[in-house]
């Protein structure tokens, strides 16, 4: 039987790490700020505050996930269940179906932001489109497939593909919520 071997520490100790956890929370500051402004403006803007809060909600989530590392210990967990209930070698499947299911999930929430923002500003199309942008950074991430990861740890003009795809993200949202109005 398997242990679960996974403490909270600090996932990414870097300075890549922290500024992305910064800019996470600073991001979600000011999209929780305009969708409480959008919210008070009247009805007409609600379903674009809804959009607003959502964002806000799910950055300081990741932003709390980069540092406790939290995918870690659900993969653990995942990994005990395994050999506890004797499918690990069957791990590959339901390893499939998660992904699966974080896809389907990334791609409900992006209808749902399309849909309650159809009639919204571009700016805030420009938003939607950095969340979406760190939807499939975490889809990515998500699926864990080697090749990818491979790909992602590679370097642009000394940046790393997943600092840009998850960095590039936030700071699109960052910059269309400091310029919606």
């Amino acid at each position: 039987m398997r242990e679960f071997n996974w403490t909270p520490g600090i996932g990414d100790p870097t300075l890549g790490g922290w500024l992305t956890v910064v800019l996470y929370l600073v991001t979600a500051a000011v999209c929780w700020r305009l969708a409480r402004r959008l919210g008070s403006d009247g009805p007409g803007l609600h379903s674009e505050a809804i959009v607003w809060g959502a964002i806000a909600v799910l950055f300081v989530g990741l932003g709390i996930n980069k540092q406790l590392d939290l995918q870690s210990a659900l993969t653990e967990i995942g990994r005990v269940l395994a050999h506890t209930q004797g499918w690990y070698e069957q791990r590959g499947t339901v390893q499939l179906l998660f992904v699966a299911a974080i896809g389907a999930i990334c791609l409900a929430a992006t209808l749902a932001f399309l849909l309650l923002i159809r009639r919204a500003p571009a700016i805030t199309w420009l938003a939607a489109l950095g969340t979406i942008l760190v939807l499939a950074f975490v889809g990515i991430r998500a699926a864990s497939f080697h090749h990818v990861d491979r790909f992602i740890g590679t370097t642009v003009l000394g940046l790393r593909w997943n600092w840009i795809l998850e960095i590039g993200g936030i700071l699109m949202v960052l910059v269309a919520g400091w310029r919606r109005k």
